[in-house]
């Protein structure tokens, strides 16, 4: 501390002890500090002169080992999963509040790529609504890596949230151009229609955006990429303006979720009444609450009157996002429609792994059973998982979060930036362009 003790003089004890207790207090802000900049993973703003504009800070040297199945480091792995994460403390929304009070400093060390990599990225830009509700970590990670300067963002944060947790997206969003909060939040309730209004708010406003963006894409606040920017826009140009939107014929159980009336209170709750069939053009289908969709087909559903109509239609059913796109797809005159005539690759959507299809592959599961934990019948990866992950073919995965295994998150970060960099990781077997 050779700078802070030359503000100390010998000459008088009253100035000696008020330095004194200002180095100690120094020590205090510079440790506290040290904390929240570790925790993410950082180095403080101007500390990073040995790392590249783009790397990641703190690189784990054994993510390659995990994501290429080394049992010894996945063991490791998730035996620190375990004893850290009751250590870990998470990055808070006053911790936010506090780092995006310099825009620059925190876009600088964090890390966001803040330039086009390739004119092909640059010449297709894309649009996402993210819609979320808690953990202000996730979030800002998930951010960070689907961010790209020539693309827009729209975050729905739901109504019920913490004040906080408001504030902070806010001020994060603020740090870009290119990244608003929605204008209407919703109140959102799960399986309810409140979680499609949310991405209809985006979508109205992302139309109103300057940005000439070609596909829609929404996500939630658990997922991360499988896929760069670069791949993410390739593939869907080469789509030829088809959209990505599972869809499929419903089996039986699942058509009661429309055949009758749910009332909507802090749950959606089945009644006996039964509905009136829809007046469209198209059975119902069903599929992911999760699409890629071209700008045509954003613009179509809020200027035509037959999908606005089934819009209202949907409005009381039980979890109207897993049939809403999956019929809009299938309807004749709707920009990228596509006719049915065979069973749609469902893994389209997102990489999942649910407790019910997960066990011995060699007996017919349809994958290994998850290392981390199930949430609602869905694995919370754990890094044991990242092997399977990173050879799915979705460009999203579900889901992610750093309390309950913060070195999946990490080694999915240090994963896809090394993908963005040229680096993709020789010996993994990833597909590539």
């Amino acid at each position: 501390m050779p700078k802070l003790s030359r503000c100390c003089t010998r000459r008088l004890s009253l100035r000696s002890a008020l330095c004194t207790l200002g180095v100690i207090l120094c020590l205090w802000f510079l440790a506290l500090s040290e904390k929240v900049w570790l925790s993410l993973g950082l180095v403080k703003p101007g500390a990073g002169a040995m790392q590249g504009h783009f790397l990641l800070v703190e690189e784990n040297s054994t993510c390659w080992q995990i994501i290429q199945g080394d049992r010894q480091e996945v063991e490791k792995a998730l035996l620190n999963s375990i004893t850290v994460s009751l250590k870990r403390q998470a990055v808070t929304e006053g911790d936010y509040l506090d780092m995006t009070r310099n825009c620059n400093s925190f876009v600088r060390a964090r890390k966001y790529i803040t330039v086009p990599l390739s004119p092909e990225e640059e010449n297709f830009p894309l649009a996402y609504s993210l819609v979320i509700h808690n953990s202000i970590e996730m979030f800002e990670r998930l951010l960070r890596s689907i961010y790209a300067p020539q693309n827009v963002y729209c975050i729905h944060v739901d109504r019920k949230s913490p004040n906080q947790f408001h504030a902070a997206v806010r001020a994060i969003a603020s740090c870009f151009h290119n990244v608003f909060v929605a204008a209407k939040l919703e109140s959102v309730t799960y399986a309810a229609w409140s979680r499609v209004q949310a991405d209809l708010n985006c979508m109205e406003e992302l139309l109103e955006s300057p940005v000439p963006w070609r596909y829609f894409i929404n996500v939630c606040g658990q997922d991360l990429p499988l896929k760069t920017n670069r791949e993410i826009a390739l593939r869907l140009r080469a789509m030829n303006g088809s959209n990505v939107i599972e869809s499929d014929p419903p089996p039986r159980y699942k058509k009661k979720r429309w055949q009758y009336h749910y009332d909507i209170h802090n749950q959606v709750v089945l009644t006996a009444q039964l509905k009136d069939q829809p007046n469209i053009s198209s059975p119902v289908f069903v599929g992911s609450a999760y699409i890629m969709a071209t700008r045509e087909f954003v613009s179509y559903v809020f200027a035509s009157a037959e999908v606005r109509a089934f819009l209202k239609w949907s409005e009381d059913t039980y979890s109207p996002d897993e049939h809403v796109w999956a019929t809009l797809l299938r309807m004749p005159n709707v920009p990228g429609s596509i006719s049915y005539t065979q069973r749609t690759t469902r893994t389209l959507g997102r990489a999942v792994k649910w407790s019910f299809e997960a066990g011995d592959i060699t007996r017919g599961a349809l994958y290994p059973p998850c290392t981390g934990r199930y949430r609602h019948l869905i694995c919370v990866y754990g890094a044991g998982d990242l092997q399977w992950v990173v050879h799915q073919r979705p460009f999203f995965a579900n889901k992610f979060d750093p309390d309950m295994d913060n070195t999946a998150v990490q080694c999915m970060e240090e994963y896809l930036r090394n993908r963005t960099l040229g680096e993709t990781g020789t010996g993994l077997g990833v597909e590539t362009e």
